[in-house]
């Protein structure tokens, strides 16, 4: 099944295959959807890597103010920011040289997912990887 461009394959390969994922909004505060979701993707075995503006270290990983300032690779962005300032994580994401940016259940920047699709990148809108994670039976 494809749903907004994206495959079942695709979503399946994503949570799958060990990735650094880079976690826009994570932060220490454990009432945050974040944090939960961070602590999934290290189970599936991905690595993450908060990034806020606190530059926070959590579930024991540094964590970084901006995505330009990770050192190394980031496979995948998953933006856990207000809409308004998903374009900017996007064009980040586009400028590090991620291979996908994965939008949160209710992020939406229509512009910014044609601008990401455009650079190559695979563009997961309004779902969430824990969800789709245990929908598979992962983790």
């Amino acid at each position: 099944m494809v749903t907004d461009g994206v495959a079942d394959e695709q979503i399946s390969a994503l949570l799958t295959t060990p990735a650094r994922w880079a976690v826009v909004g994570l932060s220490t505060n454990r009432a945050r959807p974040a944090h939960g979701v961070a602590a999934y993707l290290q189970r599936l075995g991905h690595q993450i890597v908060p990034v806020h503006p606190r530059a926070e270290t959590v579930h024991g990983a540094t964590g970084y103010r901006r995505l330009a300032d990770v050192p190394g690779p980031v496979d995948v962005v998953d933006v856990f920011v207000n809409s308004s300032r998903a374009g900017q994580v996007v064009e980040e994401a586009i400028a590090v040289g991620a291979r996908a940016v994965w939008l949160q259940l209710g992020v939406h920047d229509a512009a910014a997912q044609e601008r990401a699709r455009a650079a190559g990148l695979l563009v997961v809108v309004d779902r969430c990887p824990a969800i789709e994670g245990r929908a598979r039976g992962l983790g």
